[in-house]
């Protein structure tokens, strides 16, 4: 007994069998052979399906495919006869070829194919041919497949290309361009369409394209250029010079035919008078519009938001939207309406984020249009899948956005109501389509190197700021919106020994790439600098020489705070940079006006003099580059003004808030970078003596001596045995290794007593790895850890510090 599913196989084999015997041979040779390989997707579940021919030279050539674009499975236009591909091992041997994924990665084509899997079949046709088949269905084309397969192969009938026949003219309107030579033979309409006589023309393609509007130049290029045109059909509208008045529109239908057997790749179809297919004055208009909308368009949001303002409304349509082609699958850049209910239940179950994406294999009717690369159009009640019925069931319009030779996005226009699609109309959708993909392609392109550009920079950045003794500090930065001018403003936060802060803010001239790898040098050399505990003017000094090696031609400005968080006092350098704003607790500011030293990298020996400030506890330090208070409609003064003012108004308890509300109204057409300190003070002061070691030989017994006096004013009777050792042995390594002054510091905060040694040798002390019994040194940092909570060196003005923390029992 034949099971039930064994017979609907059967049956799908004999439907298929029938479909392809009602392929009457009235239909034309290319239309019956893409009838035919439709079969192949209806009945054996394939998703792409071609045919290949001897073409010229010694090639296999695609005369015809259907399903999704060829391109999503590597798959060539076509394939050297001797070489290893599956066509041309068909064509040999004249036996089918079935290949699953681990066979296609193992073969010669291999680096070509995408990610992902799919199972590919290569069966012989009449004539010496070969059809390709691909199914992603995980496990293949199984026996049923197969056979239906073998049934479209068997009905396949390879077109014969059209020939002229010797000696005859070509019709009026039609043209035949060998794409070998660039001769081109042409009927008689079509050089009176040109302005030509018959004596007049010397059958060169370049004469005719020498008549055309320069502008319309490119787009027939890629017609007209085999490299740039894949096999089918085409569609092209263009215009030609005229002796006087405005240019001829001109449309031009051609298809591209493969070579072989010694005849060249050839170029047949028709040009035609569109002058009257179109409305005049007003869609050129419009296609003026959107030309110049696409050319001030910077990235791919910008393309798709033009599109949409150029088309929805003069169309009358009910929602538009623009995807971009990302390898299968088809992204969304914008949907008008935005909201989900607008769009189809299937693009709502795809939402992501923002906008929905999905698989193009999803939606073969759009395939086929993509791959096709020209607009489509479907009236209302044409049978379409529901995730494009649904799109518009008055009537849909598909702009495949191509440049370039491939296809990079696809415009959707839909109508609830129905819709009738004039010529008028047509011709607008062809234009924008073109003009849309020639801007998608540049912004791609742009979007890339910005994105670039903004990482570098955003990896050179502080990635967050750190905490720090009594105050809080937020940083903000916003790139330029401008083209790609990304890259010269910074800020850093720098904690330094002492609960001292160093607040930067600074401005690389240029906004480039080089601007922002300069930048990244200035940070890193201003960082090092502080951290090696020089003063204000010598960091910035130093970063001025560095820059002046360098031999770049660009210059910095910068303004260093180096803020002392115990007292409330603060010392500040400025580099040709704006001055730092403060806002007093009582919400009172102020604009320091006082002199500061040249831009860094313009002056080798430039003086950078310091300037004090004094806070409060509640007093809010701003820092900020010139984006935020330079424009075009005021000066650097006015937007200092405007900035103290937005400080006064604020509330500086939610410093975060202060921040986000001065960059509100930033102009973006350069960098921002803005810096906020708020000194809160310290909850606790520690309390601070040092002394002055001298070189004497007893010099370890008096700073023993000074640390006990020092305990009992403080009142501290714990660990008191431990903190002398810890004295006894930092002083005597200082005394013992390196040359200069010694100096004790003593600490007391938060029931930590801290001692600290510096001395003028930058060389960190070495912990030894073993230590014999009979040595008669080496263990003083081995005990310094042993009884330290925490031990540690750290540079200081060209010397060292060398501190342990000891933890107190209170």
């Amino acid at each position: 007994m034949v099971s039930e599913g064994a017979e609907g196989r059967r049956a799908r084999t004999l439907r298929a069998e029938l479909a392809l015997k009602t392929l009457t041979t009235d239909l034309d040779s290319r239309e019956r052979l893409r009838r035919v390989l439709e079969q192949a997707l209806v009945f054996a579940g394939a998703t792409f399906a071609g045919v290949y021919t001897s073409g010229e030279a010694d090639l296999l050539c695609l005369v015809e495919s259907v399903g999704v674009p060829r391109t999503l499975y590597g798959l060539r236009d076509g394939y050297p006869a001797s070489g290893g591909a599956p066509v041309a091992e068909v064509r040999r041997t004249g036996h089918p070829v079935w290949l699953d994924p681990g066979e296609l990665a193992a073969g010669c084509d291999s680096r070509r194919l995408p990610t992902g899997e799919f199972h590919l079949a290569a069966l012989p046709v009449r004539g010496g041919g070969c059809l390709l088949a691909v199914s992603e269905h995980p496990a293949g084309f199984d026996t049923d497949d197969r056979a239906c397969l073998t049934l479209v192969a068997e009905a396949v009938a390879i077109p014969v290309p059209d020939e002229a026949v010797a000696g005859e003219e070509l019709p009026a309107g039609s043209f035949d361009l060998a794409m070998d030579t660039g001769r081109v033979e042409v009927g008689g309409d079509i050089l009176t369409l040109f302005g030509l006589g018959p004596d007049d023309f010397d059958g060169k393609v370049e004469t005719l394209l020498g008549l055309t509007v320069p502008e319309d130049l490119p787009s027939l290029m890629s017609v007209v250029e085999a490299d740039h045109m894949a096999i089918g059909d085409r569609e092209l509208e263009f215009r030609v010079l005229q002796p006087s008045g405005p240019p001829k529109w001109l449309r031009l239908r051609g298809r591209l035919l493969p070579g072989g057997d010694g005849r060249p790749a050839r170029l047949v179809g028709t040009v035609g008078d569109a002058s009257q297919l179109r409305s005049g004055v007003n869609d050129v208009a419009r296609v003026q519009r959107l030309a110049a909308a696409l050319a001030m368009a910077g990235t791919v949001r910008d393309v798709s938001q033009a599109v949409v303002a150029a088309l929805r409304k003069p169309l009358r349509a009910d929602r538009i939207a623009l995807a971009e082609l990302e390898g299968d699958r088809l992204v969304v850049t914008v949907l008008d309406p935005p909201e989900p209910e607008s769009w189809p239940e299937l693009w709502r179950q795809e939402w992501r984020s923002e906008w929905p994406d999905a698989p193009v294999r999803t939606m073969p009717t759009l395939a086929a249009a993509l791959r096709e690369g020209r607009a489509a159009i479907w009236p209302a009640g044409t049978d379409l899948e529901p995730a494009l019925a649904e799109v518009g069931p008055g009537g849909l319009a598909v702009l495949p956005l191509s440049a370039g030779g491939r296809v990079s996005g696809a415009c959707l226009i839909g109508w609830d109501t129905p819709h009738v699609f004039g010529p008028d109309e047509r011709a607008l959708l062809t234009a924008s389509a073109g003009l849309a993909g020639q801007a998608l392609m540049r912004a791609h392109a742009f979007d890339a190197e910005h994105e670039l550009v903004g990482m570098l920079q955003r990896q050179l950045l502080p990635r967050r700021l750190p905490k720090l003794p009594g105050g809080v500090a937020v940083a903000r930065y916003l790139p330029t919106t401008a083209g790609l001018e990304v890259g010269g403003d910074w800020y850093d936060v720098i904690p330094l020994p002492d609960n001292h802060v160093a607040l930067v803010i600074g401005d690389v001239q240029g906004h480039n790439a080089g601007a922002a790898t300069l930048m990244g040098q200035m940070r890193t050399a201003l960082r090092a600098y502080a951290v090696e505990g020089h003063p204000p003017d010598v960091v910035v000094s130093h970063a001025n020489r560095l820059l002046i090696d360098l031999e770049t031609d660009l210059f910095a400005t910068c303004c260093y705070v180096d803020v002392d968080m115990e007292e409330g006092s603060a010392w500040y350098v400025r580099a040709g940079h704006l001055p730092p704003v403060l806002r007093h607790p009582d919400g009172g500011t102020e604009i320091p006006d006082l002199d500061g030293g040249p831009p860094l990298g313009v002056v080798t020996q430039a003086e950078f003099p310091m300037s004090p400030l004094r806070l409060q506890p509640g007093t809010v330090i701003a820092l900020t580059t010139d984006g935020l208070v330079e424009s075009k409609e005021a000066d650097i003064d006015e937007g200092l003004d405007r900035l103290a003012h937005g400080l006064a108004v604020s509330d500086p308890a939610h410093l975060g808030l202060v921040a986000d509300a001065l960059l509100g109204n930033a102009r973006r057409d350069d960098d921002v970078a803005l810096l906020l300190m708020r000194y809160d003070g310290l909850a606790t002061r520690p309390r601070r003596e040092n002394w002055t070691v001298w070189r004497v030989p007893e010099a370890a017994r008096h700073a023993r001596r000074f640390t006990k006096r020092t305990l009992r004013v403080w009142d501290v009777t714990e660990e008191v045995d431990t903190i002398l050792l810890v004295v006894s042995e930092l002083v005597t390594n200082a005394l013992v290794h390196t040359d200069g002054p010694v100096r004790l510091d003593l600490t007391l905060v938060n029931h930590r007593f801290r001692v600290a040694v510096a001395d003028s040798s930058p060389r960190t002390p070495v912990k030894p790895t073993s230590i014999g019994w009979e040595a008669t040194g080496g263990r003083g940092i081995l005990l310094v850890e042993a009884v330290s909570a925490a031990w540690g060196t750290v540079p200081v003005s060209g010397g060292k510090q060398v501190w342990a923390e000891i933890a107190l029992d209170r």
